[in-house]
């Protein structure tokens, strides 16, 4: 899947799965070594994520079910947890790609099958 940040006009990701069923939810990124630019993992639906068993920071952003970001947490270390009460899903993104793109609570995502 691809996801464009609409309000800032760029690329979020265009590599992003998407973990919608039990097992993939369960799973979620702990299977992976690192995020390469561009990939990340769509978490839905979802309003709080752990790091536990993670071998690397990443970025979150927590999205309404009208797409709309909520909360970007940056370079979230591994072992904690992030929540936003409101949100539909949840993006994880390979550290820095908030920064990079610009990427800030109130912009809207545009997602591309």
């Amino acid at each position: 899947m691809r996801v464009v940040n609409q309000t800032k006009q760029v690329v979020i990701g265009h590599s992003i799965k998407v973990a919608d069923n039990f097992f993939t939810r369960l799973v979620g990124l702990l299977a992976t070594k690192h995020l390469r630019s561009g990939g990340g993992l769509m978490i839905t639906p979802c309003s709080s994520i752990h790091t536990l068993g993670m071998r690397f920071p990443i970025d979150v952003l927590f999205v309404d079910a009208s797409h709309n970001v909520l909360k970007v947490v940056e370079g979230i270390m591994p072992g904690r947890l992030a929540a936003a009460a409101k949100a539909a899903y949840v993006i994880e993104l390979p550290q820095g790609t908030a920064a990079a793109t610009s990427t800030q609570a109130g912009d809207k995502l545009l997602l591309d099958a």
